[in-house]
């Protein structure tokens, strides 16, 4: 299993936001931080936002913060939010057409180990993740000079 560069970088943003716990974050500045695009990162930050995870401020000195404690956001929950589907193999999705979907016990195996990735994810916060601001490498503007 490989989990999308959304669901990455959206645990990325989380833990941006935790580290810059004491004011605003900038899509700007995440972006710079990470080397990717504003607007994949603005599409990540809308999904966190109506998932719950982020509060979003609009305006020129707006930007985004955590919507709760860091130690109250689990892992699976943002993985669960972020990644279009589970389908390990044709017979998880709707479209299945294996014709030994019957008999077969593969299935059952992959859906097993699928819960287990989720309830190991599941035991662990986005606290669990915490790091310094300085672990980010780039030199932050100063509030007035953060643009949305």
């Amino acid at each position: 299993m490989r989990l999308t560069s959304f669901t990455d970088y959206a645990l990325r943003v989380l833990m941006y936001a935790a580290a810059h716990n004491d004011r605003l974050a900038t899509i700007e500045e995440t972006a710079r931080a990470y080397g990717v695009s504003r607007a994949h990162l603005m599409k990540i930050v809308n999904q966190l936002t109506r998932a719950g995870l982020l509060r979003g401020v609009r305006g020129r000195t707006g930007g985004f913060e955590l919507a709760q404690p860091p130690q109250r956001i689990r892992l699976g929950a943002v993985v669960r939010a972020t990644e279009p589907d589970f389908a390990l193999v044709e017979c998880f999705g709707q479209r299945n057409s294996c014709v030994i979907t019957a008999r077969c016990r593969l299935s059952g195996v992959l859906q097993e180990a699928l819960d287990s990735f989720l309830r190991t994810l599941d035991r662990y916060t986005l606290a669990d993740l915490a790091l310094d601001p300085a672990s980010f490498g780039i030199a932050l503007l100063p509030p007035e000079a953060r643009a949305v």
